[in-house]
């Protein structure tokens, strides 16, 4: 009891840090405008000056080899994305996934990071951290809970390392330690570090129009891709042999005018409920016409479920895969996409068919469709929440189960000042059915009121749809955002979260439904 109050605090505290500081997607560095300030009146004046300020972080890999008693080693390759709060203090989120030992498939670990780094002579450097979260898998069901307990974790680590021109690498003594579990292990973790500065404005600017872009950096075309996805198996060897229907979420950032990089989570609904995949890659687009585009890209990733039942081996896949999209408007595409998903040392095949929504989150998409001026541009948006979330009288089938705590993260794009379209995904840190790893994810529409700078107040009603363990769900919510300063606020939803049932997508005996309370933190800001 007191190690699990304990890590509830500690969670808490983190997140209250992490989102005091500023965190989004984007890239460049500009000046800070001295005399820029949100203004109080409406919201689509023009701006004819540079109101943005540079931000500071950077992405870490790490690799480590954790020796599990009685069972195979189990190796987990991490990603975390860091904000940079001053010149020595990062904060931010990672996953943790394996990919080459033992028979781990489906294993996946989220967190929230503290990370400490400070020069000690010439380019080398110390650092420690700590990071916090939930997750679970294993090579069986029941060997989940043996491997990952009740599913939350600690890790802890501290080393050195070395600053190149453009990276940096060092080595960490880690340990690594799921409550009640076989995993608890110090070993040694191995790291890459690339830095990175980017770019954002008030979030007051949020739909205003730009006077003059010359001074704005050239930042790249940001897509956000929502996609159903189905995996043909092709002669599967696990238990399950079912087609797996998937919910998929993709960010991809051009690093040219056709060349990208992206990142992308897949989760089941149908065949195989809670299938996860983590992929990250590169790809290419070739432009046919003004409205039609080709895209070519490979993916590595980790994913599966347990072994037993999608063999995967130890979590390492390969995905080649093609798409075709036709552009309804400068921010909007529908896209149809074919492909291939391999696991090198398991027996998993799949031939992948999917379609998508792109939602192009940059302005320079419009060059594409339709020459503009440079007035026609404007601020766009963005709000990152993160929450703690309860769910309260769980139910499945006729059944009531144990409540739910979840650590959750929500992203909102705002289309305009009333509308926007929210991700959301969580992952309990508690055992749910007995077993650890419990996990949503869920996107959607929402609409809130016009927010002004003279009224704390933002209300929102949003309409989620995602998955869980059991299958579809729909989330309805009501909330606010309460103001604390122009990129800060409280956050705070109810929400009642249901079965999609009503179009016999599973059977009744896994109908779910709960209410959920949430309270966290928003950081809220704006991106020309």
């Amino acid at each position: 009891m007191f190690i699990h109050s304990s890590r509830l605090i500690i969670t808490h505290l983190f997140f209250l840090l992490f989102i005091s500081t500023e965190t989004v997607f984007a890239s460049q560095q500009t000046r800070i405008d001295p005399e820029a300030a949100p203004a109080k009146t409406d919201n689509k004046k023009k701006i004819e000056r540079n109101p943005l300020s540079t931000v500071k972080g950077m992405i870490m890999l790490d690799y480590e080899v954790i020796p599990v008693a009685g069972n195979e080693s189990i190796d987990l390759l991490g990603i975390h994305y860091l904000h940079q709060v001053n010149h020595w203090l990062y904060l931010g989120l990672g996953l943790h996934a394996p990919l080459i030992h033992g028979n781990y498939g489906g294993f996946m670990a989220f967190d929230g990071t503290i990370h400490a780094q400070r020069k000690i002579f010439k380019n080398i450097f110390v650092n420690a951290g700590a990071s916090f979260g939930g997750g679970g898998g294993g090579s069986s069901i029941q060997q989940s809970k043996e491997l990952t307990g009740t599913g939350g974790f600690i890790k802890s680590y501290i080393g050195l390392g070395y600053e190149f021109r453009n990276f940096s690498a060092g080595v960490n003594y880690a340990n690594f330690k799921f409550m009640n579990s076989q995993i608890d292990h110090s070993q040694l973790n191995f790291h890459i570090q690339k830095p990175f500065s980017y770019s954002n404005g008030s979030y007051a600017y949020s739909g205003r129009k730009i006077e003059s872009n010359r001074s704005f950096p050239d930042a790249g075309i940001n897509i956000l891709t929502l996609e159903l996805n189905n995996l043909f198996r092709i002669n599967p060897q696990g238990s399950n042999k079912n087609t797996i229907n998937a919910l998929s979420l993709q960010f991809s950032h051009f690093l040219s005018t056709n060349h990208y990089m992206f990142v992308g989570l897949d989760v089941g609904y149908k065949g195989l409920p809670i299938y996860n995949q983590a992929s990250g890659g590169v790809g290419y687009r070739f432009s046919v016409s003004p409205r039609v585009n080709l895209y070519s890209q490979l993916g590595i990733a980790s994913g599966g479920y347990s072994p037993e039942q999608i063999e995967t081996g130890p979590g390492l896949l390969v995905q080649p895969k093609f798409s075709i999209e036709y552009l309804l408007s400068n921010n909007l595409g529908l896209s149809l996409s074919s492909g291939y998903l391999v696991a090198p040392k398991g027996t998993s095949k799949n031939f992948t068919v999917g379609a998508a929504i792109n939602y192009y989150l940059s302005n320079k998409q419009k060059s594409i469709l339709r020459s503009r001026a440079a007035h026609d541009l404007v601020y766009r948006g963005f709000r990152f929440n993160i929450f703690h979330q309860t769910q309260y009288n769980v139910n499945v089938g006729d059944r009531k189960r144990n409540n739910i705590k979840l650590l959750s993260a929500q992203f909102d794009y705002l289309i305009n000042d009333n509308w926007y379209i929210p991700t959301q995904a969580s992952v309990a840190y508690n055992d749910y059915l007995g077993l650890p790893g419990y996990g949503e994810i869920l996107a959607g529409l929402g609409i809130q009121n016009k927010f002004s700078s003279a009224n704390r107040f933002q209300n929102f009603f949003q309409v989620l749809i995602g998955t869980n363990v059991h299958g579809a769900l729909l989330k309805p919510s009501i909330g606010v955002n309460y103001s604390l300063s122009d990129n800060l606020a409280l956050y705070g939803q109810i929400a009642k979260t249901i079965s999609l049932d009503g179009i016999n997508l599973y059977p009744d005996r896994y109908r779910f439904s709960s209410y959920s309370i949430g309270l966290g933190l928003t950081y809220r800001f704006s991106l020309p």
